[in-house]
């Protein structure tokens, strides 16, 4: 039954627009689905290298900025000799360039602080994100600063016999979404389960014996977080081209945060935990924010995130694993242990 679990929600998340009719349920769950894709980029690094990233919301900024300029052009000078001017591209051409642009930033972090890693790493990533927040908010020239770039176009599809068709609609940028999210799922999945996905795990479980046979730590890693950068990036771009203004404030740490909650209550080191730690934590806020202050809400978010935490440390997807693997291990005529201690008590007699 497991193995036709996946087709299950597949179903399940493809007929949602069908019958979800509040539009703003639907707004939730395309930002939910955006972050989802970042915490499974997130979760590549943290649950399969053991790598912990700060600043991973650097990457969702690039993106994010770099597919809203791709879209809108600018005019800017460089250094004061060199003029630039680029005229407006599509959105899909934005949506590219932003997710190769955050890879290469991931390579460049990953060349330089893999060498070093653990505490250090943690803090070149963080140090990253501010750097690109104070790039992003005094190159006011560029990026128009505090001020935001205005009017990102959507999304265009060209389909057949009617021409290109703009994303206005939600139920449509809900299937550019999933769509992006299933790719990404896809390949995280076979990255994982590819030899170079079992190094990278080797690399976290044991990074000495990894290296006693052969297995090159610094690829593996840099690997692992172009590949990270880039889906960052990717969910970045897919979040400017859907609220259609981006300013610095996507560069704050809070949702760095977010992913990591979303990571680590799910199940880090697991295809599944990321999403679902991002629909639980996704959907939770709105549902306290009918009948809880804000001050209350972020009490009752943190208290939950804690029992989670504390009653399920490896998070809810192996947890909820384990206990399916041993519903199905336990024998048929298995009465328990009360029964089983009963019995013996009258052989004694």
């Amino acid at each position: 039954m497991s193995r036709y679990a996946p087709i299950f929600w597949l179903v399940i998340f493809l007929t949602v627009p069908l019958w979800l009719k509040d539009q703003y349920f639907l707004h939730v769950l395309i930002i939910t689905g955006i972050f989802i894709i970042a915490a499974m980029s997130l979760n590549l690094l943290l649950g399969f290298t053991g790598q912990l990233s700060l600043g991973h919301i650097a990457f969702f900024g690039i993106g994010a900025y770099a597919s809203s300029l791709t879209s809108v052009g600018f005019d800017v000078e460089l250094f004061g000799v060199v003029r630039v001017v680029h005229k407006p591209w599509p959105a899909v051409a934005g949506l590219i360039i932003g997710t190769a642009l955050a890879g290469f930033c991931g390579f460049l972090i990953g060349k330089l602080s893999f060498k070093v890693r653990g505490a250090y790493f943690i803090i070149v990533t963080l140090s990253f994100a501010e750097v690109t927040r104070l790039v992003a908010l005094n190159w006011v020239e560029l990026t128009q600063g505090p001020m935001a770039i205005n009017n990102v176009p959507p999304f265009t599809v060209g389909l057949p016999g009617l021409g290109y068709v703009a994303l206005w609609n939600k139920a449509y940028y809900y299937y550019l979404v999933l769509f992006i999210a299933i790719l990404a799922y896809i390949l995280i999945a076979r990255l994982v389960g590819s030899r170079i996905g079992r190094a990278m795990v080797a690399l976290k479980e044991n990074e000495s014996l990894a290296v006693s046979i052969g297995i090159d730590v610094t690829r593996y890693l840099i690997l692992g977080a172009v590949v990270s950068a880039a889906l960052a990036g990717a969910a970045g771009s897919l979040y400017a081209h859907y609220v259609k203004i981006i300013d610095p404030d996507v560069f704050h740490f809070m949702y760095t945060v977010t992913m990591i909650i979303m990571v680590i209550t799910g199940g880090k080191g697991t295809l599944a935990g990321p999403i679902v730690g991002g629909l639980i934590f996704g959907f939770l806020p709105v549902a306290v924010r009918s009948f809880a202050s804000p001050e209350v809400q972020w009490m009752i978010y943190g208290v939950f995130m804690i029992i989670i935490v504390f009653v399920l440390p490896q998070g809810i997807v192996p947890a909820v694993t384990q206990w399916i693997e041993s519903f199905r291990s336990r024998p048929p005529n298995d009465t328990g242990p009360a029964l089983a201690s009963l019995a013996t008590s009258r052989k004694e007699d």
